[in-house]
């Protein structure tokens, strides 16, 4: 992350900042999405960095944001609150394979 914001790219960051029961990554687990659609880290071990980095791009490229395939305009803003696994059809959809939940 500091090395993509030395270099003047943008980047979002996720973390976890709360689990309730089980979870797949403890509190403070992170992951970053750079501009250019490189990503480092993990807030599940996969199944939701993928649904994080859709939520990002559908968001933006409804805006017209988006700057083409496997890049993300990335601008500045407030933190936002994404939970999983609030159900049990939800923690199925995402694979949670604990049955916890997660708040990023």
């Amino acid at each position: 992350l500091h090395g993509w914001r030395a270099a003047g790219r943008r980047a979002l960051l996720a973390t976890v900042v709360r689990t309730w029961g089980s979870s797949p990554r403890p509190v403070g687990s992170i992951m970053a999405l750079c501009e250019d659609g490189s990503v480092v880290g993990s807030v599940s071990g996969g199944c939701i960095e993928d649904d994080l980095i859709d939520r990002h791009t559908r968001a933006y490229a409804q805006t017209g944001l988006a700057t083409g395939v496997g890049e993300h305009r990335i601008p500045s803003g407030p933190p936002a609150f994404v939970k999983y696994g609030i159900s049990a059809d939800e923690a199925h959809r995402f694979g949670l394979p604990c049955g916890g939940r997660q708040k990023k």
